[in-house]
């Protein structure tokens, strides 16, 4: 029993942090009609730079200034490269899109090699939140933390698992970004101009709005929303070359089921597809 709660937490988690990957382009494609094939790669991106950057001046840090620029790259690649191609259609923006994804992997091939980087859990959020121990004749019980060896050790007799804080991390910023981005867009004045260049672009510049620039920033922020995913998800789980390509088809799966642009719906097949892989792991 106690290990199926903690799967369904853990579920639950990756769930989020699918999310949190999806959210970004299902933000892209509904207010730009861009698919972008390069989203994975800014997960990617968001998790080497974190590596990089935790190097130099710890994690705590590199969750801010990693999604940033990540956030920043996509900005100038929309900037020279995906706003040129975009008066001919979809078939070049996904071309384009998708050329890039290979030059960010033999980028991050040259600069940080073929093989995965120790880029590690901090240490403040290493041991477990809590752990679930089923005692003969007592039920379930949960300690915070790691639980005693009078309750968890060999002569105990007690099933313990135990639900790792940094999970519990995860899910907390995965939430924390999705009440963000609600707010932004629905109750601020940004979340207005952005709304009204994306359906009436023609008179939100003439109202004085600059049009290509708020694009910029969409397609920047919705790149910067898979490095933060990338900075929390790449120590969880391996930092390699190969990342992007892994969770590239499942962040599209993610987006179809959920309804494309709906980002309600991305967050409710995110969900689902977290609890699905893992409990078909584990259970």
């Amino acid at each position: 029993m106690e290990s199926l709660v903690v799967n369904i937490l853990n579920g639950v988690s990756s769930g989020l942090l699918l999310f949190m990957l999806s959210s970004g382009l299902t933000l892209i494609f509904s207010m730009m009609g861009v698919l972008n094939f390069a989203h994975a790669s800014f997960y990617m991106l968001g998790a080497y730079f974190a590596y990089a950057i935790t190097g130099w001046v710890g994690f705590w840090p590199a969750l801010v200034l990693a999604p940033l620029a990540a956030g920043l790259l996509g900005a100038l690649f929309e900037r020279f490269s995906l706003r040129r191609v975009h008066p001919f259609g979809h078939v070049p923006e996904l071309l384009v899109t998708f050329g890039l994804s290979y030059v960010v992997l033999e980028l991050v091939r040259l600069v940080w090699g073929p093989s995965a980087v120790d880029y590690r859990v901090p240490d403040a959020l290493a041991g477990p939140l809590f752990t679930l121990a089923h005692v003969q004749g007592q039920g379930l019980q949960m300690v915070w933390g790691m639980a005693p060896d009078s309750l968890c050790g060999p002569a105990a007799g007690a099933s313990c698992t135990q639900f790792p804080a940094y999970r519990a991390f995860m899910a907390g910023v995965a939430l924390f970004m999705l009440g963000s981005i609600w707010l932004l867009l629905t109750r601020t004045r940004v979340g207005l101009i952005i709304q009204a260049a994306l359906t009436h672009p023609e008179m939100a510049q003439a109202l004085g709005h600059n049009v290509p620039r708020v694009m910029m920033g969409v397609f920047g922020g919705g790149c910067a929303l898979a490095g933060l995913a990338g900075v929390i998800g790449g120590n969880a789980f391996v930092t390699e070359p190969n990342m992007a390509t892994s969770v590239g088809t499942i962040i599209f799966v993610v987006v179809v089921v959920g309804g494309m642009g709906s980002l309600a719906g991305a967050f409710v097949a995110s969900l689902l597809i977290g609890l699905i892989q893992t409990l078909a792991v584990t259970v």
